[in-house]
């Protein structure tokens, strides 16, 4: 035993000392802002905690992760016999196939849907390295879901954050606290919101590594960050899990997969084994053989319920994996009863009631973001404030309003003033009333709901963009298309409804029944055209006219939503003749009919 633990003494300094040098090799090449101290550790100068807006439980809820750093020597991207899986770091670089698959479709999936993201795909994959090993080395079936359930921690407050349940136990099993679930580590209340369906099956399933790497694509991309900024890149990262720690060691293997990497077979990817709870966590007197106590953490092979494990974790403390047959559930406490006997009261325990905290009037025209945001605090029965405590903002209701970032749900930790302010709203197409509604994260307290008020978009001023005359000769077709340029307050407006029309007179808006008029799709002659739209320039440009045998001048009136107007002279005369007036009578042109 002695010589056993002497050679683990060993080999744990050694490891040390080859991690240390790993970090300081690769902090040469890291991106600015991220060096190395005297110990080979990783700092980051801008590594400052994500702003105020974001949950700072992270992705996560700040869970352990796996520590290992990647090998010092650079990986080859299409390995040879000298680098290959057997080789020093060779194995490292491989990315099991449907893992590196789904990772590469995320990334396509978040060029198109946020471009100014700019995520890459090596970030997903230095994130699922360090949260799960890349799904356990590639663990997966054909469509993505990992073999077993990938379970961490129960978050009981033991060396870790204290949340208590808010799944019923539907995601990880456990009805008394949530553990971060699937190869990308989300816990439930995260999940709910931030899931997305990546393989298209129809399910958003936190065990599927496309539906997984999809939602941490769009948790990275949130709150308008670009990725391929450090500042926003450290944001995002300490996001997903709010340690400095994690920060540098994702860093390490974004830069590491950046310089190459190749796919392997599933389930041949290389196991992590150091996990940052390994040293410094406290951890629970272990039941008695063969038993296990309701929501507890199960030991290395057992997994809650006392079911023997049917995959054993990659190393002790590793992410427990459930049993696959049914385990009985303890009765879930009710959010507003005293927390259990022994168990640490949290912010979150002692909240009563939310306020409005002078959010204002919320109104914004279709397509705008709002000008305001909503702000809640969170009080205690005597209206004291209470700080740190998750809110939940849910736009709820058939709308396509959401938050910055394309969102309905965003949760947001209270200051010290006990306020949270949530992600600035952005209006979608849908006009009317969309509600929003605050709630506390794990607490059954009454909601408060806002009103937001999405108008429709409007022009002030409408211009044309040329300034030919219109002039056709009768039964002709006019040689210039009518174009227009709608602005609201000086700017472009895009996307605003239009009706163009063929009046009698200026004071006369009906519509007239001769003259100048438009085609419908069958070739027949309309004089109104309603449902027209400008495009994203503010443009709009009306088909062409044609005239009839009656010769005069004419009104084209445009109208738009907002009450912008414009009146556009036509005139139709006879080849070789001035502009005939209304009250001239018949035309000089033996040809012409009498004018309009």
């Amino acid at each position: 035993m002695a010589a056993q633990f002497g050679r683990r003494l060993r080999k744990g300094a050694a490891t040390t000392a080859v991690a240390a040098a790993a970090v300081a090799a690769l902090s040469a090449s890291q991106a600015p802002g991220v060096t190395a101290d005297g110990q080979g550790r990783q700092t980051a100068a801008d590594a400052t905690p994500a702003p105020e807006e974001t949950d700072d439980i992270g992705a996560t809820g700040n869970s352990p992760y796996y520590t290992d750093l990647p090998p010092l020597n650079s990986p080859d991207p299409s390995p040879s016999a000298s680098t290959g899986p057997g080789a020093p770091g060779g194995s490292e670089a491989g990315i099991p196939a449907t893992v590196l698959d789904a990772y590469k479709k995320a990334e396509a999936a978040l060029r198109e849907k946020k471009p100014g993201c700019n995520l890459p795909w090596q970030l997903l994959a230095a994130i699922g390295k360090v949260e799960s090993g890349q799904a356990r080395g590639g663990r997966v079936d054909a469509d993505g879901t990992t073999l077993s359930p990938i379970i961490g921690p129960q978050l009981d407050g033991n060396g870790f954050a204290l949340i208590r349940d808010t799944d019923d136990g539907a995601y990880d099993g456990n009805s008394s606290y949530d553990n971060a679930v699937g190869p990308m580590q989300f816990i439930p209340s995260t999940w709910e919101w931030a899931g997305r369906d990546g393989n298209g099956d129809g399910r958003k399933d936190p065990n599927n590594i496309y539906d997984a790497a999809l939602a941490a694509g769009h948790y990275l991309c949130r709150f308008g960050w670009d990725l391929s900024d450090q500042a926003d890149l450290n944001k995002a990262i300490l996001s997903y899990n709010n340690s400095t720690d994690y920060l540098n060691t994702v860093l390490s293997w974004l830069e590491y997969y950046r310089k190459g990497t190749h796919e392997i077979p599933d389930g041949t990817g290389t196991l992590p084994v150091d996990r940052s709870d390994d040293h410094d966590r406290v951890r629970p007197t272990p039941p008695a053989p063969g038993t296990s106590t309701p929501g507890s953490r199960p030991g290395p092979g057992k997994p809650a319920g006392g079911s023997p494990s049917p995959e054993p974790p990659a190393s002790p403390g590793a992410p427990s994996t459930p049993p696959t047959s049914p385990k009985p559930t303890p009765p879930t406490p009710p959010p507003t009863s005293p927390a259990p006997p022994g168990t640490p009261q949290t912010p979150t325990d002692t909240v009563d009631h939310l306020e409005d905290a002078g959010t204002g009037k919320l109104t914004a025209m279709a397509g705008d973001a709002f000008t305001r945001r909503i702000s809640t605090r969170a009080e205690t029965d005597a209206g004291k404030a209470v700080a740190r405590v998750r809110i939940r903002f849910t736009i709820v209701g058939d709308t396509d309003t959401t938050f910055t970032g394309g969102e309905s749900v965003a949760t947001v930790v209270t200051n010290s003033s006990g306020v949270a302010v949530a992600p600035a709203l952005r209006a979608g197409e849908k006009t009317g009333d969309v509600t929003v509604r605050a709630t506390v994260a794990g607490r059954t307290v009454a909601g408060l709901d806002y009103r937001a008020t999405v108008t429709e978009r409007v022009a002030d001023t409408l211009v044309r963009t040329g300034d030919e005359a219109l002039t056709c000769t009768p039964g002709g077709e006019f040689a210039d298309r009518v174009e227009v340029k709608a602005t609201h307050n000086g700017a472009a407006a895009d996307r605003v409804a239009a009706t163009a029309t063929l009046i009698t007179s200026a004071d006369d808006p009906a519509a007239n029944d001769k003259g100048p008029y438009f085609k419908d799709a069958d070739g027949k002659a309309v004089r109104t055209l309603d449902g027209l739209e400008t495009d994203a320039d503010g443009l709009l440009k009306l088909p062409r006219l044609y005239a009839d045998d009656t010769t005069g001048t004419f009104l084209l009136r445009i109208t738009t939503a907002g009450g912008a107007t414009l009146t556009v002279e036509l005139t139709v005369a006879a080849a070789g003749t001035t502009s005939p007036s209304p009250s001239t009578g018949p035309s000089a042109s033996p040809s012409a009919s009498p004018s309009a």
